[in-house]
């Protein structure tokens, strides 16, 4: 896994290798030297500056192209400038490099590359002029670019920055930034190269998951082993409005494909004519209902609950005031891993969240932006521009595993957090999400119900439907196909023989 940090973490390690064994200049310095050296310039290079320690990093940057003989520019978009600026952009002056200040005239064609040193870590909000329009100037160069630690226009904790920079490479100081691959960061951000400037090392508690972190997961199985070995999970979903069977025997079958040994479906009784004929390998269990919504009855619930290892629960129920019931009932009374998602989490939202809390198995969670909304009550726009943060603090004081959903995925137990930043466009269509809570039911059948597992089950998911889109492209694919290269994904992780 490779570690990432908050601007506030980054500026808290700056602050105390500045304080202990540097000075601003040596960091400065360093940063130049590995945008140096992460790139083969050709002449002449442009380097487009702010007013901020990024501009900083850029001017040093252009003693060293001068010192190798490569013809470099310098653009200020500001007369500002930090006292090290200030320092730097004279003893560029002195060393001859030209330097422009904004036009809005100023062309670009006849650079080679341009390297942004406009924006660092401290932006958030809104980009202002000559910002914007240097942003969307560059952008439509068709130049090759290169950020300075964060794309210009990005935030550096959520993000968010549909206006931002677009890079081929970022190199990126001290550690990686968490909005490099949070929202908009997918699809800004090139190639990243991460350059160690001499900062204290972050902790691992926020962190990018890789294939790598998940290659001792998954055992290789005894051939005297049973289904029973693998675990019985049943997933409770569907009502008269759910959009289709088909997508209800999906969720069982990515269950069974992600390696659980009996998968079962639970659904309101007057589905079953539908759903049947899709359901080859799980087996099926149906509840009483009325106009298509299951009911509460506590004894056939408890039944067909027994002896399960997983339950995922709430996709495709819709509103019914039975669905309160029965969530209470099982908060109240299982013990078993417990996977709540979709219509599960509207009903949530709707219950004392000491409920939640009080629960005595594991409760994961797996809400969009809208439905964190209506969980924590708390307006969606401010989630997306504080995601870590609100998510951990929700994992904490509720004690559940969140998996929040988007671009890059978050998955937070409170303590520690991981990002998954694996899916494709392809993926936002119907079903997906139940594909991943039909995932993570299967690998809760027999493997530890914690911050790993549902990391995997989102990284699991994201390579399954990224192997799906490469075989039938972004605009055709249905999370039918995800499903179907479930078992490709999982191949990646299993043990070699």
């Amino acid at each position: 896994m490779k570690p990432l940090v908050t601007a506030e973490t980054q500026k808290k390690m700056e602050e105390i290798s500045i304080k202990n064994q540097c000075t601003e200049r040596d960091l400065i310095d360093r940063a130049a030297k590995g945008l140096f050296s992460a790139y083969d310039w050709r002449s002449p290079a442009l380097i487009v500056c702010g007013s901020g320690n990024n501009a900083s990093d850029g001017y040093a940057l252009a003693l060293l192209l001068r010192a190798a003989r490569i013809d470099c520019h310098i653009l200020c978009l500001t007369e500002k400038a930090t006292e090290a600026g200030k320092e730097l952009l004279a003893e560029c002056k002195a060393a001859g490099i030209p330097i422009f200040f904004y036009d809005e005239a100023f062309s670009l064609s006849p650079y080679e590359e341009i390297v942004d040193c406009m924006l660092g870590i401290g932006f958030s909000g809104k980009l202002r002029s000559p910002f914007l329009e240097m942003i969307a100037k560059i952008n439509a160069s068709g130049k090759p670019v290169i950020s300075a630690d964060i794309n210009s226009g990005l935030a550096s904790d959520s993000g968010q920055g549909k206006d931002a920079i677009r890079s081929d490479l970022t190199v990126t100081f001290g550690e990686r930034k968490a909005g490099l691959y949070l929202a908009d960061g997918r699809d800004l951000v090139g190639r990243v190269e991460c350059i160690d400037i001499g900062l204290e090392r972050a902790s691992f508690r926020l962190a990018l998951a890789e294939a790598e972190d998940f290659s001792d997961l998954l055992k290789a199985r005894k051939h005297n082993s049973h289904k029973g070995d693998y675990g019985y999970v049943s997933i409770f979903g569907g009502s008269a409005e759910y959009a289709g069977a088909i997508k209800l025997a999906n969720l069982a079958l990515s269950a069974l494909r992600s390696g659980c040994g009996v998968s079962r479906l639970i659904l309101p009784a007057s589905l079953a004519g539908s759903v049947s004929p899709y359901l080859l390998e799980s087996t099926l269990c149906l509840l009483p209902d009325k106009d298509g919504h299951a009911l509460f009855d506590e004894e056939k619930l408890a039944a067909a609950l027994a002896r399960q290892k997983a339950l995922a629960i709430g996709m495709g129920w819709g509103k019914s005031p039975e669905n309160k019931k029965i969530l209470t009932w099982v908060l109240e009374h299982l013990e078993i891993p417990l996977v709540i998602d979709a219509d599960g989490l509207n009903t949530l939202a709707e219950l004392d969240e000491a409920l939640l809390a009080s629960y005595r198995g594991q409760v994961i969670l797996t809400p969009h932006a809208k439905e964190f909304e209506r969980l924590t009550k708390i307006p969606m726009g401010e989630i997306l521009q504080t995601p870590l943060e609100i998510a951990t603090n929700y994992a904490k004081r509720t004690g559940a595993i969140l998996l929040l959903k988007g671009a890059t995925t978050i998955v937070t137990d409170g303590e520690n957090t991981r990002l998954v930043a694996r899916g494709c466009p392809g993926m936002a269509t119907a079903g997906s999400g139940d594909v991943l809570s039909g995932i993570l039911a299967g690998l809760l059948g027999y493997l530890p119900p914690e911050l790993h597992t549902v990391s995997f089950g989102a990284y699991l998911a994201g390579v399954a439907g990224e192997l799906a889109e490469a075989e039938v492209g972004s605009v055709s694919m249905t999370s039918s196909d995800t499903v179907r290269k479930i078992p490709q994904a999982i191949s990646l992780f299993l043990p070699k023989t």
